[in-house]
């Protein structure tokens, strides 16, 4: 596997466990009430995610030689 995706995995790791590190009360509020949403609203939530996270891989990946 490329290098590049184990960085990106890496960091997306170190992201996600810092809620829950530094703010653990909060973390669990917000994970209970996500759980408590419609899984259409899930689902619109986790489709935005992706969008935003395909345009940012290719605005990066295109200026990168720039």
């Amino acid at each position: 596997m490329n290098s590049t995706v184990w960085m990106a995995l890496a960091l997306v790791l170190v992201l996600e466990g810092l809620g829950p590190m530094l703010l653990p009360r909060i973390w669990r509020r917000m994970i209970l009430s996500m759980a408590q949403l419609p899984d259409s609203l899930l689902r619109r939530f986790g489709g935005g995610l992706v969008v935003a996270g395909a345009v940012i891989y290719y605005m990066v990946s295109t200026h990168a030689g720039n």
